[in-house]
């Protein structure tokens, strides 16, 4: 805007410029900006990590089945020097435990063909080629060891090549590592295919997605979620094309999202995840002297708190509280004010009103939040910002693979490692 354009301004437009300019920036309890973003003197401020006043503490607990015990006893008093034979009797006064790793080195089997000749015949017998020279060289074990630091500790290839060097004494070069882990991620389509018939089975389904960098362009990282199955999914595009391939068709009767346009329409009834909503409400409270976002503020409070106990209610008391909570949001929408972000935030929850109580139809399997979903890429953001995304979409789909079988699996109790073991083997 020039000068030109300033001179055109009326006197309420001058002070409202003004006003906006001197808004303090959005941080991450504002807006959905990560806490890395925020501002030096803001993290300064930040009430110190660490246990709190009052906190109970833990200690570590012992192991139920150690692979040695070594008794220490006294052979002398310490107040007459007399001799403490081996046949007194003695109590355990005080336990210790001393955690060591064993040093790992690779096991290497030579396979070896050898010919025979007959001696009755005079013919040259020769064995086939044993299944384990057929194929790769490494073994499933270091499959799913590299598999597991290239996906789920987010190391770069040279970073994976030094892990091996370092830590196993094995040599494999960039191109090597990237054959076994491209091997690797194949084993993991008929789970992720699994996961997928599960999610289009799904009656609640949450989604989400992230940007990533694949082949150097932008792309995009998404994630469907349901009490089953976990599909994460990589894409060159962010419309609604990738929910309706993934989904094929299939309607649940509830979809949590943001407000994202590309996430509407895909179900029955649609929960907006009110964290967005409360980060957004928090700014306006933040930097306007009007009383509206305040009210809405305290109006989430008590949505929230809603949600905690939904399960513990009863339908006629979900009911009641509902038509409450209604009568107080039409209350707050309906209230007139001159400030922009006020009218913004009236106009936007207006908009959302019929996808921010959904929750209460489906007491204890609809989420007032979509924090699953983002919880669920954070693993991905950070993969983003330690390797600046993947060099191939093979690349991208093959991780995606492995996360929908990974995640998945933890939904019932499953450790990551084990279950890329379990998958390769």
């Amino acid at each position: 805007m020039g000068r030109s354009d300033l001179e055109c301004l009326s006197r309420e437009e001058l002070i409202e410029l003004v006003l906006r300019l001197q808004r303090p920036q959005k941080t991450s309890r504002t807006s959905s900006k990560p806490p890395s973003t925020d501002r030096k003197e803001r993290r300064e401020q930040a009430k110190p990590g660490g246990a709190k006043p009052g906190h109970e503490g833990h200690s570590r607990v012992l192991s139920e089945d150690p692979d040695a015990v070594v008794d220490h006893r006294p052979d002398r008093c310490a107040c007459c020097g007399g001799d403490l034979h081996g046949d007194l009797p003695a109590e355990v006064v005080s336990v210790s435990e001393r955690i060591e790793l064993p040093a790992v080195a690779p096991v290497v089997t030579r396979h070896r063909r050898l010919a025979v000749q007959c001696p009755s015949c005079g013919g040259r017998g020769v064995v086939p080629v044993p299944q384990a020279a057929r194929c790769t060289p490494f073994g499933p074990r270091l499959h799913a060891v590299a598999t597991y630091l290239k996906t789920f500790q987010a190391l770069s290839y040279e970073r994976l090549q030094a892990a091996l060097s370092d830590l196993f004494g094995l040599t494999l070069s960039q191109g090597g590592l990237m054959n076994l882990l491209r091997r690797a991620q194949a084993r993991f389509r008929p789970g992720r295919e699994a996961a997928v018939a599960k999610l289009r089975r799904a009656e609640v389904v949450a989604s989400d997605e992230t940007g990533v960098r694949i082949e150097g362009s932008n792309s995009y990282h998404w994630v469907f979620h349901s009490t089953d199955a976990v599909v994460h999914t990589a894409s060159p595009t962010r419309g609604a094309v990738v929910v309706r391939e993934m989904m094929d068709g299939h309607r649940p009767a509830v979809w949590i999202s943001d407000r994202y346009t590309a996430q509407q329409g895909h179900a029955v009834h649609h929960q907006s995840c009110l964290a967005h909503l409360a980060r957004d409400v928090a700014y306006a409270v933040e930097v306007s002297a009007d009383p509206v976002p305040l009210r809405l503020q305290f109006w989430l409070q008590a949505v929230f708190a809603l949600a905690e106990r939904v399960t513990d209610l009863a339908a006629s008391t979900l009911a009641a509280k509902r038509r409450a909570l209604e009568r107080r949001l039409s209350d707050i929408l309906s209230a007139p004010s001159r400030c922009d972000l006020t009218c913004e935030l009236q106009a936007r929850i207006g908009r959302a009103r019929d996808q921010l109580l959904v929750f209460l139809d489906h007491p204890g399997t609809v989420a007032v939040t979509n924090n699953g979903c983002e919880r669920l890429l954070r693993p991905a953001v950070v993969q983003r910002k330690m390797t600046n995304g993947y060099r191939a979409m093979w690349a991208a789909t093959g991780e995606a693979d492995i996360r929908t079988v990974v995640d998945t699996a933890r939904l019932s109790g499953a450790s990551p490692f084990a279950t890329i073991l379990a998958t390769v083997a």
